[in-house]
This record gives structure tokens, sequence and C-alpha cells, in this order.
């Protein structure tokens, strides 16, 4: 049974919903670059990112082309970067409430002036 490594990624992804956390993920990132944005954890952020090159690379630790093992290694790759990257999705989307209502107190406090 030969599985590419495009249809291991595509059940990787439905992992805890990450599909739809992807334009959170997009947003993180926007604001990661902004001076005064959001500040995520180095590792919950560059692990997946490393993960996703060795992905795309075509040079495996352990070649696709042996039965099984080899996409067992892309698979536990996946497995381990996406909670993380969830998991910081999810922290943005606090942080990124926070900010509002913080917004919205300011916003209040002007309007009592």
């Amino acid at each position: 049974m030969k599985v590419s490594k495009i249809q291991l990624a595509k059940e990787a992804f439905k992992h805890k919903g990450f599909i739809q956390k992807i334009p959170v993920i997009i947003r993180m990132i926007k604001s990661a670059m902004k001076k005064g944005g959001y500040k995520p954890h180095f590792k919950n952020v560059i692990v997946p990112g490393l993960v996703f090159v060795y992905l795309i690379s075509p040079i495996d630790i352990i070649p696709d082309w042996i039965p099984v093992i080899g996409v067992l290694d892309d698979l536990a790759l996946l497995a381990f970067a996406i909670p993380l990257l969830v998991t910081e999705a999810e922290k943005f989307i606090a942080w990124e409430a926070s900010r509002k209502s913080d917004d919205l107190m300011i916003e209040e406090a002007e309007v009592v002036r």
C-alpha cells in the first residue's frame, strides 16, 4: 500500500480542527510580525515550521519507499507539530479577545469624558 505525503498530510491536518484554525494561524503570524503584536512561544511556532520544511523537502531521514516505516516518520512529526501549532493558535485567540476588550474599555473611557 503506497500512501503519498499529501494524503498523509491531509489526514494529519484534520487533527483538532486544524483546518478551521488556518485563518487564525495566518492572523497570528501577521500579528507576530508587527511591533507590539502577539509574541508566540518560540517552540510552538518554530517546531511546526521546521516540520513543514522537512515534509516538503525531498530529503528524508527514513525514505518513503520503505513500506510503512517510510511514511510513519512523517506522520509522527505531524502528530507532534500540529498540536503545538493549534495550542498556540488558541492562545492567540485569547490574546486577541483580551486586546479587543481592552480597546472597548479605552473607547468607553473616552466617551465618558
